[in-house]
């Protein structure tokens, strides 16, 4: 756009200016663009800051869950993000991320299938571009105790540490464990890798009387239950996000 085609948001009509909009009709009318200008505030000398919003999701082919895990340096490649604007972006997105965290506790119920643990842990793996492995203790009622990461890696399976596992489920109490691993290539079957780990470690939890309740596999839209040996499809991850 040339300078002399440029326009001010303060020069566009109240009911199509993101923040007025937002007063008016509430934040779920924004588009993704209208909430992402909002968060940056101002545009440059050249360009409003709703064009910088739309360049900046054109960079990730506007998907938020790719934005997200963009770095602030990423950010900062399009004209008009600055180091302000990119720092105040990943701080939305990291409130984001710890409400969904908070809504998604488990605290007071007990765990009774892998939807609740998909629930549980879709905020922390969705969207990365490695994989992670974690754990989740139990109590002889099933209720989470903890959560820890254990292991992170690349696009390849992760080999899971027996020996710290153990060493933590004995420290905690812990009665049975949970692990949780996702698979960025967005299919969660298990590999080959996958069923021989998962089958080492069930050997040597039943050596210190504690059991493996179960191996959750999540990408982002689904996921993979060793105890119901099935993928599940969640069509709708907002249910889970918020």
């Amino acid at each position: 756009m040339c300078r002399g085609d440029y326009m001010k948001l303060k020069e566009m009509s109240p009911d199509e200016r993101p923040r007025e909009r937002l007063i008016e009709k509430g934040a779920p009318a924004l588009s993704n663009a209208e909430l992402l200008a909002i968060i940056m505030r101002t545009g440059t000398g050249s360009r409003n800051v709703l064009e910088i919003a739309n360049e900046l999701l054109q960079s990730v082919e506007y998907s938020l869950v790719r934005l997200s895990a963009e770095s602030i340096e990423f950010m900062m490649e399009i004209k008009g993000v600055g180091l302000e604007k990119a720092s105040t972006i990943a701080a939305a997105f990291e409130i984001g991320r710890r409400f969904a965290l908070e809504k998604a506790r488990t605290d007071g119920q007990a765990i009774t299938g892998a939807d609740m643990i998909y629930n549980m842990m879709i905020p922390i793996l969705k969207g990365l571009d490695h994989e992670e492995c974690w754990v989740i203790y139990l109590n002889r009622a099933n209720y989470v105790t903890g959560k820890e990461k254990i292991g992170s890696g690349g696009m390849e399976a992760i080999t899971f540490d027996n020996d710290a596992i153990l060493l933590h489920a004995l420290q905690k109490r812990a009665r049975g464990i949970i692990m949780v691993h996702n698979h960025p290539s967005g299919n969660p079957r298990p590999g080959k890798a996958d069923i021989e780990e998962t089958e080492t470690l069930r050997t040597a939890l039943r050596k210190v009387r504690k059991n493996l309740v179960d191996h959750v596999i999540i990408s982002d839209d689904k996921y993979f239950s060793f105890a119901d040996s099935v993928v599940t499809p969640v069509p709708d991850v907002k249910k889970f996000l918020g």
